[in-house]
């Protein structure tokens, strides 16, 4: 979010009671351009590869496909504060997602009753309030003013906001009337739509706007509102407006240039991920708790580490499919939420939960799924102090989790592997240096020479085997590209063993401490060295074979003799 956001970018928070379509409207504003990373390549089947066990982390195909929040039709389905760039007609903003509103949540901020899950939940609604310059406070029409929209508008007045989030301008509530499709219902004289928006003008934030998120109708008096209200707030803080911005810019935003680190938090439930992102921030930023499934979403938060640019994913925890739970699609598509994460991200850390003693096979399979993507690894050995005493170290705890790693999945042997208490903080400040190592090292793009000289020493060691009755020969290898390391072999066979391969792979993850990530090789048949420079075919002669016949037809007319035979060619 840091390329396209800037201190005069305007704030829009949605906010309104459970079940009003809040996440749907969310998903309607959403830039399908800026946020990418949700979608990209996250519907491509995965790839069929011989030689490897195969892990499957399933979940069920939606009968929608979505590329923003979860939207079901069960009550509290959105949990945590979710932001994205958000666009409406040529202004962009900063758009933020809300858990729905009600009055027992806003008791759990008063203190009148005591609920962890839902104080958490209510206090990130109120983050999203307080940093917002227009509120979008959004009903079920259909329903009308019930009391939960009347006390969250009362609550709403109460909240002041934040200076430091809202610039310049004063934050502006605007009164949506959701799931009005159409017009029959203005038209309608049964219909309760007309009586229920007369209603909602006596809630105190003017007259409703009739929308309808589903279908995207009524959205033009909202994109005359943001516009306007992004255009003020720039002027007041002296900005330059949003066009001239793009222009100066050459269409770019944010002021490092280095590209942001993608980095994804993966795991089972309930081992410690949403603490460990809250850790790593030093804030509270998602709801955290002993309660399994606690996130859904998968919440994208834009930090610093040291000056430099990192998105950092917490996702939801990912169970076998058929333990997860069947009444409703909110675990699959939390599921699928952080399996789109993952397929984006750069570096993939694994947290691992001490309690288990033993690695579990879902997160061997999470962990396959991770590297099959071409992702690199890292495994966040986490709750280490319900292990670690005088007589057990954090270092014997890294080492056994290491050599589970490497006696149950071969490939993934020496993958980085940090011990770690997410809950107290201890040695939560060495993931992140391991993390951009990872991905540096997942970058590394590899000159020529010394990839043929490491091959050159390889096949000295051990010569590749015959194939199909013919000895198969390695004539030059070379990087096609990195982010995962790729390179192409050209050989004078169309295939090599899968166990000679994985012999180069073991080789080359040994020689440059490729560990923690697939290292993929393709076979190219090819009888030349490609880079060897080709031996021209036929003569140097001016004209090439018509030019020698003509030359020949001149030399019979005009001597009546064919040249001698040592200086003629053939044409022929």
């Amino acid at each position: 979010l840091s390329d396209y956001f800037d201190d005069g970018e305007l704030v829009v928070s949605i906010l309104g009671p459970a079940n009003a379509g809040k996440s749907t409207l969310f998903n309607r504003f959403m830039c399908k351009e800026a946020n990418k990373t949700y979608r990209l390549g996250a519907d491509k089947k995965p790839r069929k590869r011989r030689g490897r066990a195969s892990a499957h982390v399933g979940h069920k195909n939606p009968s929608k496909r979505y590329d923003g929040a979860i939207v079901t039709p069960v009550p509290g389905t959105t949990r945590d504060r979710r932001e994205c760039v958000g666009r409406i007609g040529g202004t962009t903003f900063r758009l933020i997602d809300t858990a729905g509103v009600d009055g027992e949540r806003i008791d759990q901020l008063v203190g009148k009753t005591k609920d962890p899950l839902q104080f958490e939940m209510m206090k990130q609604t109120q983050e999203a309030a307080k940093a917002a310059d227009l509120v979008l406070l959004l009903f079920d029409a259909r329903v009308g003013v019930t009391s939960d929209l009347a006390e969250t508008a009362q609550w709403l007045r109460k909240v002041r906001p934040d200076d430091d989030a809202s610039g310049a301008t004063k934050r502006r509530v605007l009164l949506l009337a959701n799931k009005l499709e159409g017009d029959h219902w203005s038209t309608d004289p049964d219909s309760p739509a007309l009586d229920h928006l007369a209603e909602a003008s006596r809630v105190g934030f003017g007259t409703a706007v009739p929308v309808s998120a589903e279908h995207g109708e009524g959205l033009a008096d909202i994109a005359s509102i943001i516009e306007r209200l992004s255009r003020e707030k720039r002027e007041e803080l002296g900005l330059p407006p949003e066009k001239e911005r793009d222009r100066s810019s050459g269409g770019k935003r944010g002021g490092s240039g280095e590209r942001a680190l993608q980095l994804a938090i993966l795991g089972r439930q309930n081992v410690g991920k949403s603490t460990l992102v809250n850790a790593l921030l030093r804030q509270n930023r998602v709801i955290a708790g002993s309660m399994p499934g606690l996130t859904r979403d998968a919440i994208a938060v834009e930090w610093e580490w040291r000056g430099r640019p990192v998105r950092l994913v917490d996702t939801a925890g990912i169970r076998k499919a058929g333990k997860r739970e069947r009444s409703n699609d909110i675990e699959d598509l939390a599921v699928q939420d952080a399996m789109r994460a993952m397929k984006v991200a750069d570096v993939a850390v694994l947290v691992l939960d001490a309690e288990a003693r033993v690695l579990q096979r879902q997160e061997l399979a999470i962990a396959d799924a991770a590297v099959r993507e071409g992702r690199s690894l890292v495994v966040a050995a986490n709750k280490m102090d319900l292990l670690v005493e005088a007589d057990y170290t954090r270092q014997q705890y890294a080492d056994a989790v290491q050599e589970q790693i490497q006696v149950r999945f071969p490939m993934l042997r020496k993958t980085p592997v940090v011990a770690m208490s997410s809950l107290t903080g201890e040695c939560v400040e060495d993931l992140m240096p391991v993390v951009f190592d990872a991905r540096d090292r997942w970058e590394k793009v590899i000159s020529t020479g010394l990839l043929n000289s490491w091959l050159a020493e390889v096949i000295d060691a051990q010569a590749p085997p015959y194939v199909n009755g013919r000895p198969a020969k390695i004539r030059y290898i070379m990087q096609t590209k990195g982010r995962p390391p790729t390179f192409l072999l050209f050989c004078n066979v169309s295939e090599l063993p899968a166990s000679y391969l994985r012999y180069l792979t073991r080789n080359f993850q040994e020689t440059f401490k490729m560990y923690g990530m697939e290292v993929r090789m393709a076979i190219k048949k090819s009888s030349d060295n490609p880079f060897a420079e080709k031996v021209k075919r036929g003569g140097g002669s001016i004209g090439g074979k018509e030019g020698r016949k003509k030359r020949l037809m001149a030399s019979l007319k005009k001597t009546g003799k064919r040249p001698e035979k040592g200086r003629r060619r053939r044409f022929q």
